[in-house]
């Protein structure tokens, strides 16, 4: 009988696409197993995009159910393993009494002593390792190494869109301009490069040669409808028409993408297309923890270390040290 092993990542998209590595590793090690990722419904169509996991369970409606219902759930997954790549405590119970065989999690959760047993000494908070470098270091069980970030760049393209696009927004991609995204909040998940620097960046991109798109939420929108007002002869305004899955194949369907450390820029990284991510120097926010990964993803920022900032909520003087120059000169190598 081959392995089944249950991957749990149940947060926000750019932490489950860095955790993509761990199915590959697996996949390598025992080519005919099965992967179950365990994921919340925000993710879960960029969970069911991923060539390399084979089934996705819901944790959100798993959660909702009675004792009962959630050990006999978990029990009817017959899985080899359950690997907890970002702690829940509930399911780590449930699993131990559906009797999981290998149940894998890190140290540094006392819950884990009580219902893991296999544990890893993890500490995330200050440790020089990239995310998906983290993540892999809980398959030390079962004999599986760790990859350099240059190995884990080259792994290739994680997703694949299955879905259409509503013919409103299709239509606008029936052109010869290189199609440039601009994804300029991050919903307070990450330092955000500010609308004035998009603002000069869209003006250093000549019309006649680059098509831009501004993504981001209904409420994004509406927060940034001063901007968007002021671009609307240079822009396509995009914010609040896509679902996740349609946003997947829209990406796919663009050169390229901008943003601060958010999911769309690992979205973009996993479908092999041009990311360039805006990073702060602040850990564990910088680059080293959190760059996207992939051959054609690669991120700018302010190198020297700036703790003034730490406590900003969102937007702080090192990002602007970024300047709009430095972004263009990177979007026209984008040919």
């Amino acid at each position: 009988m081959a392995e089944h092993f249950l991957i749990s990542r149940s947060d926000a998209i750019g932490d489950v696409i860095l955790s993509f590595p761990i199915a590959f590793a697996l996949k390598e090690k025992y080519p005919d197993c099965k992967i179950t990722w365990i994921g919340k419904t925000y993710t879960e169509e960029i969970i069911k995009s991923a060539s390399i996991v084979d089934d996705f369970f819901n944790y959100d409606t798993w959660q909702q159910q009675d004792e009962l219902t959630k050990v006999t759930q978990l029990k009817n997954l017959n899985s080899t393993a359950l690997i907890h790549v970002f702690p829940r405590k509930d399911l780590s119970k449930y699993a131990k009494k559906a009797g999981i065989k290998i149940r894998v999690g890190t140290s540094h959760r006392v819950f884990h002593w009580l219902t893991c047993n296999r544990l890893v000494n993890i500490g995330r908070k200050n440790s020089d390792l990239h995310e998906s470098q983290l993540n892999l270091r809980l398959l030390e069980p079962f004999g599986i190494k760790n990859k350099s970030l240059e190995q884990l760049t080259q792994t290739g393209v994680y997703l694949k869109p299955n879905t259409a696009l509503p013919i409103s927004v299709s239509s606008t991609l029936q052109t010869e301009k290189i199609k440039i995204i601009l994804h300029p909040r991050s919903q307070g998940s990450a330092r955000e490069w500010g609308l004035d620097n998009y603002s000069s960046l869209i003006n250093l991109l000549p019309a006649e040669k680059y098509k831009i798109y501004i993504t981001g939420t209904v409420k994004e929108g509406e927060a940034i409808k001063d901007f968007l007002e002021a671009h609307s002869s240079q822009v396509t305004n995009l914010t609040g028409q896509l679902t996740l899955a349609q946003l997947i194949t829209f990406i796919n369907s663009c050169d390229g993408l901008i943003a601060a450390s958010t999911g769309p820029l690992h979205i973009a990284a996993a479908l092999g297309k041009n990311a360039l991510g805006l990073f702060p120097p602040i850990r564990p926010m910088h680059p080293g923890r959190w760059a996207p990964l992939a051959p054609k993803a690669t991120y700018l920022w302010a190198i020297d270390p700036c703790e003034k900032c730490r406590k900003m909520p969102s937007s702080c003087s090192c990002m602007g040290l970024i300047s709009p120059q430095m972004v263009a000169a990177q979007i026209k190598k984008w040919q």
